[in-house]
């Protein structure tokens, strides 16, 4: 029979989150010595130093601490499965789960997740956060995420992920332009106008890298964060942009009319993924969410007249 207690393992992830006692105790609403007791306990259960306690400078995790820490987390993670769980018989999932999703994408790929999987799964608490790539990926591996959506450039290692579907870049010309009555348009043909680039990592390294393997380099005019700002700009007529995610109309936010136009040579279709931490292991209502997701008909998605839809996996 284990000697320690959930609520000693509980205190200690708050310290270790914390970075001190007295702010962990704080915010469990504890008395510091009461915290202090707690990690003590524990200290003397394993026989070994969890932390470093530095005067008016916080604590520090040990190497015992820091697998503790480790360990402690997944046990946590797993009582709070447990209970919910057997306060609905194991017939119904129930709980928290957040989903983040690349900011582009987000528009077109949560409000069906959301949809469709609270409709079967009534009792989930589902939230979602939007945002860059870079900042999903930190909050997963941090935990503040079970689950992200982001396309497959530039992930890092220690992901497990499941493919949903692929799509491919095209080009965004605004009506007037003197390639928009083309059939589709080339990278060539398009490098020296005037380029509205959305710089926001993964889909801009993957718009330079698509004019790098074709031997040319874009004319970049304007730079712009923000999807709508960059379809904006090219139906006021400032230049052409290349993107990926295909919106269900072919006009901007000002109702200004934009072209879709497949590019040539032909561009390898990007794969859009469902992710999270290999070393984690997925909750019931996580692995239910990447079910649901990559059984999803995104084929039959509206799209815009720039090419055929995104291509399941």
């Amino acid at each position: 029979m284990a000697r320690y207690t959930l609520r000693q393992l509980a205190q200690f992830v708050a310290v270790a989150d914390a970075g001190a006692i007295s702010a962990a105790a704080l915010k469990l609403h504890l008395s510091q010595g009461a915290v202090n007791a707690s990690v003590t306990e524990l200290e003397k259960i394993f026989k070994v130093q969890l932390l470093v306690r530095r005067k008016a400078h916080g604590v520090s995790l040990t190497p015992a601490g820091k697998h503790l820490y480790g360990r402690a987390r997944l046990l946590l993670a797993d009582a709070e499965e447990l209970e919910l769980s057997a306060s609905s018989g194991g017939l119904e999932l129930a709980g928290p789960l957040v989903i983040g999703c690349y900011l582009t994408l987000a528009p077109t790929v949560l409000p069906p997740l959301l949809e469709g999987f609270m409709r079967e799964h009534p009792l989930v608490e589902l939230s979602s956060v939007e945002g860059t790539q870079t900042g999903l990926l930190e909050r997963l591996f941090d935990g503040g995420l079970d689950l992200a959506v982001v396309y497959e450039t530039d992930l890092p290692a220690g992901l497990a992920e499941v493919e949903l579907y692929r799509t491919s870049a095209y080009a965004l010309l605004p009506a007037g332009h003197r390639l928009a009555e083309m059939s589709e348009v080339s990278l060539r043909d398009l490098a020296p106008e005037p380029m509205v680039l959305l710089d926001a990592p993964p889909s801009s390294h993957h718009s330079i890298s698509l004019f790098e393997r074709a031997g040319v380099e874009p004319n970049v005019r304007y730079r712009t964060t923000d999807f709508e700002v960059t379809r904006s700009l090219v139906g006021r007529g400032l230049g052409y942009s290349v993107l990926v995610q295909h919106p269900a109309v072919d006009a901007s936010y000002e109702g200004l009319a934009v072209v879709s136009k497949p590019l040539v040579p032909a561009v390898k279709p990007l794969s859009v993924r469902i992710v999270w931490p290999e070393a984690v292991r997925l909750t019931d209502r996580a692995q239910a969410m990447v079910d649901f997701a990559a059984g999803y008909a995104w084929q039959s998605a509206r799209r815009t007249a720039a090419g055929p839809p995104p291509q399941p996996a």
